[in-house]
């Protein structure tokens, strides 16, 4: 079994391991390197995981996955290029996955030596209960059978995509800050709910059911409709949408509050500006 190595327990680094322990993934083959003391002893009691140095972490993981802070990324890539494992017949080349938000693979190799392989990923936090989004983005060096192990890594936790690594900044307007805009979504009906009347219990209840079982079946049309000659992904929401709106009914009536209230324009907006501060927070070797 790969050796994983996770450099850093923050929210997503945690969230990340939570995931792929979830997924069957044995604890044995998981290691975190965490430097600050509490936060080591917290993960460790709670994961039963092995938490150490970057140093003793990346020793014999075929995977190291750097999810630390964009001000901590050289440093701890430098011990990575420290300790990076030399290939052999008993120890495969290493990869090294960055899944730190505006990170880009040139800046990262440009730290390394060269020939090293690197694969960026931006995964989202639902990746904790197997039901992340994650983007994947192949570095100079990194094979396609490197980029196949890592994609099926992150398979564990939810769905991945393979873009260009200048599609990223879009990725993270859409999928790495979607669950906040989702949560939003919910605690604003909730809100609703109960000025309507119902009890915020009962309110949250609703609209947390109401929103999972709608995205279940959003999944569940789009896997009846892939690969067939007439499917178009993106009709998907609308199609479900029209099932659910009779003409002249009450949620044709809430649906033309939304639209005068200008939701697209607001979400189109809301991508836009996150794609540009990504934009601006990028990392390069430039």
């Amino acid at each position: 079994m790969t050796r994983i190595a996770i450099i850093g327990g923050g929210n997503m680094g945690e969230a990340l391991l939570a995931g792929l322990l979830a997924a069957g993934r044995p604890v044995k083959d998981l290691v975190v390197a965490e430097r600050f003391g509490d936060r080591a002893r917290q993960l460790s009691e709670k994961y039963s995981v092995l938490v150490t140095s970057v140093a003793d972490a990346v020793e014999n993981a075929s995977i190291v996955i750097v999810a630390v802070k964009p001000q901590d990324v050289e440093s701890v890539v430098a011990e990575f290029a420290k300790n990076l494992t030399a290939a052999s017949e008993n120890s495969p080349e290493q990869v090294l996955v960055s899944i730190v938000a505006g990170v880009t693979t040139g800046y990262v190799e440009s730290k390394l030596p060269a020939g090293t392989a690197v694969i960026r990923v931006m995964p989202n936090t639902p990746v904790k209960v197997g039901a992340g989004a994650s983007a994947l983005a192949k570095g100079r060096f990194a094979s396609s059978e490197q980029v196949e192990q890592v994609a099926e890594l992150f398979e564990c936790v939810g769905t991945v995509v393979i873009v260009p690594e200048e599609q990223m900044d879009s990725v993270t307007a859409v999928s790495g800050s979607g669950p906040a805009y989702f949560f939003l979504m919910v605690e604003a009906l909730v809100d609703a709910g109960v000025a309507a009347g119902l009890s915020r219990q009962g309110a949250t209840d609703l609209a947390v059911q109401t929103m999972a079982g709608s995205a279940q079946m959003l999944l569940e049309e789009r896997g009846e409709t892939a690969g067939t000659a007439n499917s178009v992904i993106d009709t998907g929401p609308a199609q479900l949408r029209a099932m659910v709106t009779s003409p002249g009914g009450t949620t044709a009536a809430a649906l033309r509050e939304l639209e005068a209230g200008g939701l697209r324009t607001s979400v189109d907006r809301a991508v836009r500006a996150a794609k540009t501060r990504s934009e601006q927070l990028r990392i390069t070797s430039e």
